[in-house]
């Protein structure tokens, strides 16, 4: 199992580099069911995956200057803010048994994977949704909203341990009004400090198995430059709703495992 662990890694990496979002989702579902880790730590070890693969990722975005360090700031800045609050005093003071009805008990891992399963599901339809019927208005960029919906998307990242590149997109192409190429390379940027600065404020609440972690995050950014490389021969438009597809599947099989058939 952990060599398969390590192989789907690689696959992370792949449909990232494939893609260009949507691979770090898989991260979560992999740790805690594959290398069997606690929802928890598997929250902290992810955000330190998707990260560094993120900044990898953010290469080619910075040479060909798409980077918007404007829309960067006023968007990435209260994101940052409110994942390290989340990260660092929200996360350790939250019990690790929410409430208890009859015989069932929501625990703070099960709260977890069902908000996780939740955004998968939202970031899969997103994905099978065609991008030519994206329309973006011409109308004044709104600072205050860009700022509102850094701090939720933030928290909201921060607690289930995804990089939000299926939220962060459509902020930045609906709210921000940036061109499809300038948003992906953007998002990559604010997705790798976010998920770094999530991740630092989690080093002092959980034991960090550095070894296992490298390892596996190497792993992934050798798929992120195999996905790239692959990207000349398969097209995205045929591959991304394909992938959506799978993501819904196991959003719904994530739901019914931690409810039915717990």
């Amino acid at each position: 199992m952990e060599i398969a662990g390590y192989i789907l890694a690689i696959i992370i990496g792949m449909s990232l580099g494939l893609i260009g979002s949507g691979g770090s989702i898989l991260t979560i579902p992999i740790l805690v069911y594959i290398m069997k880790i606690s929802p928890n730590q598997a929250t902290t070890y992810s955000l330190f995956i998707v990260g560094i693969s993120a900044l990898f990722g953010s290469i080619k975005g910075a040479k060909q200057s798409l980077l918007d360090f404007k829309v960067a700031i006023y968007f990435g800045l209260p994101s940052v803010i409110s994942i390290f609050i989340m990260r660092k005093y929200l996360m350790p003071d939250l019990p690790n048994t929410i409430f208890t009805i009859s015989n069932f008990i929501l625990t703070k891992d099960l709260l977890i994977m069902l908000v996780f399963s939740v955004l998968m599901i939202i970031a899969s339809i997103s994905m099978i949704q065609k991008q030519s019927n994206i329309f973006i208005d011409q109308t004044k960029i709104s600072n205050l909203s860009l700022f509102a919906k850094g701090i939720f998307i933030g928290l909201l990242t921060g607690f289930v341990g995804v990089g939000g590149g299926f939220l962060i997109i459509p902020t930045l192409l609906f709210s921000a009004k940036l061109p499809m190429k300038k948003a992906v390379a953007t998002s990559l940027i604010i997705i790798a400090v976010n998920s770094l600065i999530g991740f630092c404020g989690s080093i002092n609440n959980l034991p960090i198995d550095w070894f296992f972690l490298i390892k596996f995050s190497m792993l992934s950014i050798l798929g992120i430059f195999i996905g790239k490389c692959l990207n000349n021969y398969i097209s995205n438009e045929k591959l991304k709703p394909a992938f959506g597809w799978f993501v819904l599947i196991m959003g719904i099989y994530i739901i019914i495992k931690e409810t039915i058939l717990k």
